[in-house]
C-alpha cells in the first residue's frame, strides 16, 4: 500500500488521522528533496572530477538503484510500473559504462543539472513554503479557537457576535489554506514522476553520444528511451486529466463543504474540549479530544489531540452513553456545553464543549440530546443531477449523427476530441440536437456552422450529461479491477466478459462509439490521437465512480487503461461472445496488482529469471496454452502499453541437462509441467535467491506449501515460512 490520498473532504475535520497521512506526504517528499539534492551533488562530481569518475559513477548508479518512487492509491499502471523501474535500468546503463572513463559532456549542465535544480527550488520549494503557511495557519487557528472558547459568557452579546464571527472566518481562512496545501502536495507526488525522469533521459542520450565502444548499449537505450517516453507522455497525459477533475472537485467542496462530507461509520465524530476536574485548589482544565459515536451501539470514544506542537495523540477513552443534557450559560461559564452520563461509570458525569452553537445541535441531535435540527451529521451521497440526455432513439441518434460529422469532415483533424469547442456554441448545438423540432434540420456533415470541435464537445458532453456513465455505475469498480491486476490476456479477457453485462442499450451505443474511436486511432499519424490520447479523452466520459472523492479520481488513470483496451480490442470485445467460464468479478477483486514488467535482456548481463504476475483467481484449465494464438493477440502499439505482445523467454534452471529451456509461443515445459497442479507441497533440490520482491529464496531442502500453477510459465506459486510467491519450477520436486 503506498501513500493514502488525501481527502478534501478531511480538512474540514482535521482528524489525526488526516494529520498523519499529511506527515507521511510531507515525509517523502523531503525524502525526494534529499535524493535530488545529493543527485545533483553527483552529477557534477561527474563533470568536474574526471580521475574520480568511475567512482562518481558508481555511487550515482547505487543511488538511482535504491530510490523508489511512492504512489497513491493501492495500485500502479503499466506505464508508472515503467517509470519506476526506469531508476534501476538507468542505474544498469551506468555499471557498463563504468570502465570506460570517458569525459562526460559539458552539456550535462544543461540536460540534467538545471531541469533537477528548477524542479528542486519551483516545486519542492514550493511545497516547502505551503508547509510553512499551514503550520503558521494551524498554530493560529486553534489558538484563536482556545482563546475565543475561554471567553465568558457573560460578556456583553455584540462582543460575543463579533468574536464569533472573527473565529469563523479564520476558521474558514484555514479551511481554504488547508484544502490548497493538500492539492499541492498530492500534485507534487504525481508530477515528480515525469518530471524528475525526464531529465534523466537527456543526460543519458547525451552521455553515450561520447562513448564509441558503447554504440551496441546506446542503441539499446534508444529502443528503451522510445517505449519510456511513450510511458512518460501518458503518464503526463493521465496526470493532466486527473488534475483537472481533482481541482473541480476541490472547488465543489470549497462552495460547499458540508454537502460533500464523506460517509462514515460513525454517527458523529469531531473534535470537542473535555473538561478534566483536579484536586482542589487547581480546579479543571478542558483538553481537546477527538470523539467518535456510535448511536446503534451507544458507543463513545474520545481521543486527545493536539494540534500544536507536531500533533501529540494521546491514549482513548471508550464508554457507553446513558443520556446526554444540554447545559446552560447560568451554570457554567462556558458556552456551546453538554453533559454525558456513561452507563458503564455510575456517577460519572463528563462536560463537552463544541466549537459552535450549530456544532453542540449537531451533538445533541446524535446523542439523543433534547435538542434536535432536521439533518444529520454525516450527510449521504448527493446524487448527481440528472440531465436530458437518455439513451433513447433521439440518443442513439444524436451520437450517430455527430459521428458521421466527424468521420466525414474531421478524422485527420489534430487534436480530435481534445481540443474543446466553444461552450456556448456546444450548448446551442445539444439544445437544437435534443429538440425533436430541430434535430432533423441540423446538418453537421456539410454545414461550416459547425466546426469539428463543437461538434466532438457536443458528442463528449451528451455521454457526460447521461443519467449515469454508459459502463454504468454498478459495474464501474468490476472495470477497474482487471486493469489494475492480471496478465495483458486477462485483462482484455475480463473486460469482453463485463461488457456483456452491460445492459443491452448500454452495450450497443459502447459498440458504436469504440468503433469510431478505433477508427480515429487509425487515424493516429495524422490526427495525432493514439489509444493512449483517446484513453484520457474518455476514460471519465465513459466511466466515473458514484461517490466523488480523491481516492477515486486517483483511479482515473485505470479508466484510460480500460478505454484503451476497448479500442485495441474492438472486434474481439464486441463482435465475440465472452467466455463463459470465466470467473466472476469478485473473483478477479482478490488478485493482487500485476508484477513489474519483465527486464530487458541486453549484451554481458546474465539471462535473468521472468518476473511472473500472481494467479490466485486466474488458474489455467487443462489444456489451455499459456500464450494466445496469434489470432488472439491484441495488437501492440507504441501508442499504448496496456496489451503487449508475449515475449520468448528463456528460464533458467539449475545445472544439468535441462538447464535454460527456451519457450516460444506454445512450447511445452515437459509432461508433469502442462497440467494443473492442485495445491499440494514441494521440496527444494536446488538453492535459489529472489531477484524480485514477488519471488521467494530458499535453500535446498526447503518444503513449500499450497503449491499452485502461476500464470507465467516456467513458474509455481507457494507458501514458504509464511510467505507467499513465486518459485522457479524446476528448481523444486512435487511431493
Amino acid at each position: 500500500m503506498g501513500l493514502q490520498p488525501l481527502e478534501f473532504s478531511d480538512c474540514y475535520l482535521d482528524s489525526p488521522w488526516f494529520r498523519e497521512r499529511i506527515r507521511a506526504h510531507e515525509a517523502e517528499l523531503e525524502r525526494t528533496n534529499k535524493f535530488i539534492k545529493e543527485l545533483i551533488k553527483d552529477g557534477k562530481n561527474l563533470i568536474a572530477a574526471t580521475k574520480s569518475l568511475s567512482v562518481a559513477q558508481r555511487k550515482f548508479a547505487h543511488s538511482l538503484r535504491d530510490f523508489k518512487f511512492e504512489f497513491i492509491g493501492d495500485a500502479v499502471t503499466d506505464d508508472e510500473r515503467c517509470i519506476d523501474a526506469s531508476l534501476r535500468e538507468f542505474s544498469n546503463f551506468l555499471k557498463n559504462l563504468e570502465e570506460q572513463r570517458e569525459i562526460m559532456a559539458l552539456s550535462v549542465t544543461e540536460t540534467l543539472i538545471k531541469p533537477l535544480e528548477k524542479f528542486r527550488k519551483e516545486q519542492l520549494g514550493a511545497v516547502k513554503e505551503e508547509k510553512k503557511k499551514f503550520d503558521k495557519e494551524t498554530e493560529k487557528n486553534y489558538s484563536l479557537i482556545d482563546k475565543h472558547l475561554n471567553l465568558s459568557a457573560k460578556k456583553k452579546d455584540s462582543h460575543l457576535q463579533e468574536a464569533d464571527i472573527q473565529v469563523e472566518q479564520n476558521r474558514q481562512h484555514f479551511y481554504e489554506l488547508s484544502l490548497e496545501y493538500v492539492c499541492k502536495l498530492q500534485e507534487i507526488q504525481e508530477r515528480k514522476k515525469f518530471e524528475f525522469v525526464e531529465p534523466m533521459l537527456s543526460f543519458f542520450q547525451g552521455m553515450f553520444t561520447f562513448y564509441h565502444q558503447g554504440r551496441e548499449l546506446a542503441k539499446d537505450f534508444n529502443h528503451y528511451k522510445m517505449e519510456l517516453q511513450i510511458n512518460i507522455q501518458n503518464t503526463r497525459n493521465r496526470f493532466e486529466g486527473t488534475r483537472s477533475e481533482v481541482e473541480e472537485l476541490m472547488n465543489k467542496i470549497r462552495q460547499n463543504p458540508k454537502d460533500h462530507k464523506r460517509a462514515s461509520q460513525f454517527t458523529a465524530e469531531g473534535y470537542l474540549y473535555v473538561q478534566e476536574k483536579r484536586p482542589a485548589p487547581f480546579g479543571s482544565s478542558w483538553v481537546k479530544h477527538y470523539c467518535m459515536y456510535r448511536k446503534a451501539a451507544k458507543k463513545f470514544n474520545m481521543i486527545p489531540f493536539e494540534h500544536r506542537s507536531g500533533g501529540k495523540l494521546g491514549d482513548g477513552e471508550v464508554f457507553f452513553l446513558k443520556e446526554c443534557t444540554k447545559r446552560h450559560t447560568d451554570s457554567i461559564d462556558r458556552r456551546f456545553c453538554f453533559d454525558i452520563e456513561a452507563a458503564d461509570r455510575p456517577g460519572v458525569s463528563l462536560t463537552m464543549q463544541a466549537f459552535s452553537e450549530e456544532e453542540r445541535k449537531q451533538w445533541l441531535e446524535a446523542l439523543g440530546g433534547k435538542e434536535a435540527l432536521s439533518h444529520s451529521f454525516n450527510t449521504a451521497i448527493i446524487p448527481r443531477p440528472e440531465g436530458n440526455a437518455q439513451l433513447d432513439k433521439m440518443g442513439f441518434t444524436i451520437i450517430r449523427k455527430c459521428i458521421s460529422a466527424v468521420e466525414t469532415r474531421g478524422i485527420n483533424d489534430q487534436g480530435l476530441y481534445r481540443v474543446v469547442g466553444v461552450s456556448s456554441k456546444v450548448q446551442r448545438l445539444l439544445s437544437m440536437l435534443m429538440d425533436v423540432k430541430t434535430c432533423n434540420e441540423v446538418d453537421l456533415e456539410n454545414s461550416a456552422d459547425w466546426e469539428v470541435k463543437t461538434i466532438t464537445s457536443a458528442l463528449k458532453q451528451y455521454l457526460r450529461s447521461l443519467p449515469e456513465p454508459l459502463m454504468t455505475y454498478e459495474l464501474h469498480g468490476d472495470f477497474i479491477v482487471p486493469a489494475k491486476s492480471g496478465s495483458p490476456e486477462s485483462r482484455v479477457n475480463a473486460i469482453h466478459f463485463l461488457v456483456h453485462k452491460l445492459p443491452e442499450k448500454n452495450k450497443e451505443m459502447l459498440d458504436i462509439l469504440v468503433k469510431h474511436l478505433t477508427n480515429v486511432s487509425n487515424h493516429s499519424k495524422q490526427n495525432l490521437m493514439t489509444v493512449a490520447n483517446l484513453g484520457v479523452v474518455f476514460g471519465p466520459t465513459l466511466m466515473r465512480p458514484q461517490e466523488e472523492t480523491v481516492a477515486a479520481l486517483m483511479d482515473l488513470k485505470f479508466q484510460n487503461i480500460v478505454v484503451e483496451i476497448l479500442i485495441e480490442n474492438h472486434e474481439k470485445i464486441f463482435r465475440t461472445p465472452p467466455d463463459t467460464t470465466f470467473p466472476e468479478p469478485t473473483c478477479l477483486s482478490a488478485s493482487p496488482p500485476n508484477a513489474p514488467p519483465r527486464q530487458s535482456k541486453r549484451q554481458g548481463q546474465r539471462t535473468k529469471r521472468p518476473v511472473a504476475v500472481y494467479n490466485l483467481c486466474l488458474e489455467l484449465e487443462d489444456g489451455d496454452n499459456p500464450y494466445p494464438s496469434k489470432e488472439d493477440t491484441p495488437t501492440s502499439s507504441l501508442d499504448s502499453l496496456s496489451s503487449p505482445s508475449p515475449v520468448t523467454t528463456a528460464v533458467p534452471g539449475p545445472p544439468g541437462p535441462d538447464k535454460n529451456h527456451l519457450l516460444a509461443d506454445g512450447g511445452s515445459f515437459g509432461d508433469w509441467a502442462s497440467t494443473i497442479i492442485s495445491s499440494r507441497k514441494a521440496r527444494a533440490v536446488y538453492p535459489c535467491e529472489a531477484e524480485h520482491s514477488s519471488e521467494l529464496s530458499f535453500e535446498i531442502g526447503a518444503i513449500f506449501e499450497d503449491v499452485q500453477t502461476s500464470r507465467e510459465p516456467g513458474w509455481l506459486e507457494g507458501t514458504l515460512n509464511g510467505k507467499r510467491g513465486l518459485i522457479p519450477q524446476n528448481y523444486v520436486k512435487l511431493l
